[in-house]
């Protein structure tokens, strides 16, 4: 299993920055999702920015959500100064 998210910052671009439970701190590019079914609502930078951590992953107003597995495994690593 995967580690799982425990904190979300919903960016201006349409990206996520992630902590996972591991320490790791990575970006998810949601864009590619933002055209199929449930998700084009969060084309609305708005609404994206209602990310909010919910059981290990990031779900967003009206409960739309992605596997935290594809939140770890899609993303990048970010260097941090910490």
């Amino acid at each position: 299993m995967n580690p799982r998210v425990i904190e979300v910052k919903a960016n201006d671009d349409y990206t996520l920055e992630l902590k996972f439970t591991n320490g790791e701190v990575k970006l998810f590019d949601a864009k590619p999702y933002l055209n199929k079914g449930i998700f084009k609502e969060l084309r609305d930078i708005h609404l994206f920015k209602t990310a909010k951590i919910f059981d290990g992953t990031v779900q967003w107003i009206h409960e739309q959500d992605l596997c935290p597995d594809t939140l770890y495994e899609k993303s990048q690593p970010i260097k941090t100064d910490k």
